[in-house]
């Protein structure tokens, strides 16, 4: 085991960003090659673990490791309070936060430690297309896309959902949009749970919240959301990668979004609930950005049913979206034959079982920008995959590649089987339009053969892959920390940017 201290003096390396910012990786101590230890001190509960290299480390912000500690100090907390390679600051959770808790021992939910934008998280799909299928046509389909794919702040779909319609799809997820004409029930199979979570209340989610999704089922969003066709670049796995049904050259379609409007209202309204609840259930907060009630208590019980109808809420507009693209497709290519690879979200709470000091405890497990990654044999994965493990999808950033990995036996016991999500930011939104233009931008990656379609300049300013980690250097992490396993690299080709 290590238990030594690294006491380099840090370089500032992003636009904007005092040195000051950046982690002192004096404060950790290394007890393996890719964890790094907050050792449990004061009000902490527990340690804090933070899965990365020297170098990730580097281009973290001191904020990580304070919002790792915070996140310690919570009641019930379960082992160690988690931060994934790709970790940034956040709201009371880090971003790429991971954290386990025992309703059992006082355990809570926290709204922070789900995010405003619940179960965000990323589809692919499978085409049946190669590289060659689609020669001398990446500018109409990205056209077609861009005109049929509502995208950007404030997008509104055709799709329009009144309160009682609402209610369904709130309670049914994926499956409603399915059975409402949306895809096909074989879909269904490569959801997480089966795209429709179980516990969802409706009755628990605003007026206010069913209103602002009234018309954005079906719509990207903005931000770093994105619709993105891809060419598979490298296979590193081939027994999961024939699994997937994934080759080089394959043609692959990613949607990134999650529940919109709805799922940040819920986030927004529970945040406040939960902080003027908190002295009625003796909690004293570490910081008030993480507001949590005790799970077995009623604000507690409400903020899940409603976070459980936002994540049916982000399975419904995968899917609807999904039948969107199905249908530009057949209007260019014909011969696609699109199918569902996996959908995978990264924003959740779910009630998981694990093995805890040698005995099985069903625990809420928090993860926030960090998506799961059950290995192989679990009961919760389609029969197609179970052999192999769960299909782990990484998102890079419009120039940047995505990877598809598979969750792994050692993970279970590392991080509550869970792995990064993507890249992760290391410089702030309004760094990096000081830094880039979004035309300019645009531009350079048409030089190399990326089309980019947006409509904003700004957002692509905001989302340039110089404000992210080096997502290949996540992965890397990912993998050799056996949080999930490498399968395959996806290249972008064509991406339509919320």
């Amino acid at each position: 085991m290590y238990n030594y201290l690294f006491g380099w003096h840090l370089q500032a390396k992003l636009v904007g960003a005092p040195l000051e910012a950046y982690m002192d990786i004096n404060k950790l101590k290394r007890i393996s090659q890719y964890q790094w230890q907050i050792p449990r001190q004061g009000e902490m509960n527990v340690d804090g673990i933070i899965f990365a290299t020297p170098e990730l480390l580097e281009g973290m912000d001191e904020k990580v490791c304070e919002q790792v500690s915070n996140v310690a100090k919570l009641p019930g907390i379960v082992d160690a309070s988690y931060a994934m390679p790709d970790a940034h600051w956040g709201y009371g959770f880090c971003i790429g936060g991971v954290a386990a808790f025992d309703p059992e021992k006082g355990g809570v939910i926290s709204a922070g430690g789900v995010g405003f934008d619940i179960s965000c998280g990323v589809r692919t799909l499978n085409t049946a297309l190669t590289v060659d299928d689609i020669a001398g046509l990446h500018a109409d389909i990205g056209e077609t896309l861009f005109k049929r794919i509502p995208a950007g702040i404030g997008s509104t779909g055709k799709l329009s959902l009144k309160k009682s319609r609402m209610d369904d799809a709130l309670a049914g997820g994926a499956k409603w949009a399915v059975d409402h004409g949306y895809g096909d029930k074989r879909d269904l199979r490569f959801i997480e749970e089966q795209g429709c979570m179980a516990g969802a209340d409706p009755s628990k989610v605003s007026d206010y919240a069913k209103r602002r999704q009234e018309s954005e089922v079906g719509t990207l969003g903005s931000g770093n959301h994105y619709l993105e066709i891809q060419r598979v670049d490298k296979i590193y796995d081939k027994k999961a990668a024939q699994a997937f049904g994934i080759r080089v050259g394959d043609i692959k379609i990613s949607i990134h979004c999650g529940s919109r409007g709805l799922g940040h209202q819920i986030g927004t309204e529970f945040l406040k609930k939960m902080v003027t609840s908190a002295p009625s259930y003796g909690l004293t907060l570490p910081d008030r950005e993480l507001a949590c009630s005790p799970i077995n208590s009623k604000v507690g019980q409400d903020y899940l049913g409603a976070m459980r109808a936002g994540i049916n809420c982000a399975l419904a507009n995968r899917q609807v979206l999904t039948h969107i693209v199905r249908q530009a497709f057949e209007a260019i290519l014909p011969k696609a034959s699109i199918s569902l690879l996996y959908d995978v979200s990264h924003n959740t709470c779910k009630l998981e079982e694990y093995a805890v000091n040698g005995r099985n405890r069903k625990l809420y497990v928090h993860r926030k920008g960090a998506t799961r990654a059950f290995g192989p044999g679990h009961g919760g994965l389609p029969a197609e995959y179970r052999h192999v493990g769960q299909p782990v999808l990484i998102g890079g950033t419009m120039g940047t590649a995505s990877h598809i990995l598979v969750g792994t036996e050692e993970s279970k016991s590392l991080a509550f089987a869970s792995a990064c999500h993507g890249a992760g930011r290391n410089m702030s939104r309004r760094a990096a339009t000081k830094k880039w233009r979004g035309r300019e931008m645009v531009d350079k990656l048409k030089s190399q053969g990326i089309i980019i379609r947006s409509r904003s300049m700004r957002g692509i300013a905001e989302e340039s892959p110089g404000a992210y980690k080096d997502v290949d250097a996540v992965v890397d992490v990912t993998d050799k920390a056996k949080l999930a396993k490498k399968v395959a690299r996806l290249v972008p080709l064509i991406c339509v940017k919320g």
